[in-house]
């Protein structure tokens, strides 16, 4: 079996990389000056496939490569404190019918305000799960990655 994948199956993150750049240049110049939750909601969801992404490579890598399983962990610890960043900025963000902004404790309750609008808060719960379970608290808190550049 081949330690790489192949290049049929490495062609789909360059279409999820272009997807991203259009939708950067056709929409946020001439769209609202606030990101809306919607938009959040969307990042959140790509960034928590990202993670997954990470994570799977992380730890089928680490078991063969542990140099090379390394940065992909770490890179997968930032990339969900990315993601729990921009589940905070959803909440912080007015909800667009009220333009009231819901308490950071909702989140916990699942769907504070109904569904669909908060599968955020599933999807933010289901993954912090898998991260308690794979990462410390020291990782996750630590400003320094551990990576040294040559």
């Amino acid at each position: 079996m081949s330690r790489t994948a192949s290049s049929t199956a490495q062609d789909f993150v360059p279409f999820a990389t272009a997807a991203l750049d259009f939708h950067r240049a056709f929409n946020l110049p001439a769209g609202p000056l606030v990101t809306s939750r919607a938009e959040l909601d969307t990042l959140h969801a790509h960034l928590v496939s990202v993670h997954g992404l990470l994570d799977a490579h992380a730890l089928r890598t680490a078991r063969l490569i542990p140099a090379e399983g390394d940065p992909l962990r770490a890179a997968r610890t930032r990339i969900w404190q990315a993601a729990d960043h921009l589940h905070a900025a959803y909440h912080a963000a007015p909800r667009p019918d009220s333009g009231e902004v819901p308490e950071p404790e909702a989140c916990r309750a699942g769907l504070p305000e109904g569904a669909p609008e908060l599968t955020i808060c599933q999807r933010h719960q289901r993954t912090a799960h898998l991260v308690r379970r794979r990462t410390t608290p020291a990782d996750l808190h630590t400003p320094f990655t551990g990576l040294v550049h040559r």
